[in-house]
């Protein structure tokens, strides 16, 4: 059984209905329009059934570790002000971004445990979401969190060129546990994590992150900033 489950990937219940729509429109078209588009149709089947799949990860345990929010690869690692309407001041934070192609599971999970302070969604554009710029002017869902330690971090779903739907089950309030699903974005995106004040990346430029189990920060390390290199 175990052996199966790695084969077979559980897929968010929020995939369902699209799947079931490109399947019935890719029947129909094989059927009474044109045998070779109901195979184009499957195709673009598989790759929704694809692109909604909901991996189990294994998530670090130890308290003080920041995981990603999202499979992607790292784009950005620059100081910025936190979104203004989370209320978290204008010192700017170091801002880790981490950017969703198309082929990335879309799941967030929850960076650390903690409780959450503030949701607030910011109707905005649809640029590309690997510039830099669409943190502050694409569509976003910006969620405020206090840790345990007292330390708030703030973690942000951001809509891309082909995304237009960002789904966010957190509530004011909610506690939560390291790595917890909480959300997606479809289809396309990036997602940013704002970290406390001296608290260093463990990640470089380029590299690629999965959601829920890479460590992006760790809050008791005294670790300068990481480089990397392409090799």
């Amino acid at each position: 059984m175990s052996a199966l489950k790695t084969v077979i990937v559980p897929i968010n219940r929020a995939g369902w209905p699209f799947i079931a729509a490109f399947a019935v429109v890719s029947l129909l078209l094989g059927l009474f329009v044109a045998q070779p588009l109901g195979w184009l149709g499957l195709v673009v089947t598989l790759w929704c059934v694809y692109f909604f799949r909901d991996p189990d990860r294994t998530v670090p345990a130890r308290d003080g570790l920041l995981v990603s929010p999202a499979d992607g690869r790292v784009t950005m690692i620059t100081p910025a002000v936190p979104p203004v309407e989370l209320g978290m001041g204008p010192q700017p934070r170091t801002r880790i971004s981490i950017f969703l192609n198309v082929f990335n599971v879309h799941i967030n999970r929850t960076p650390a445990a903690g409780e959450v302070l503030a949701v607030e969604y910011h109707k905005g554009k649809f640029l590309n979401a690997a510039l830099d710029k669409a943190s502050d002017e694409n569509e976003r869902m910006a969620v405020r969190q206090r840790m345990p330690n007292g330390q708030e971090i703030a973690y942000v779903q951001i809509a891309g060129l082909v995304a237009r739907r960002i789904i966010c089950h957190l509530k004011p309030g909610q506690r939560v546990r390291t790595g917890e699903r909480y959300g997606l974005i479809r289809f396309g995106s990036r997602t940013d994590i704002y970290l406390p004040d001296g608290v260093n990346p463990l990640v470089c430029v380029g590299q690629l992150a999965i959601g829920g189990e890479t460590v992006l920060a760790d809050l008791t390390s005294t670790e300068p900033q990481r480089q990397g290199e392409i090799r």
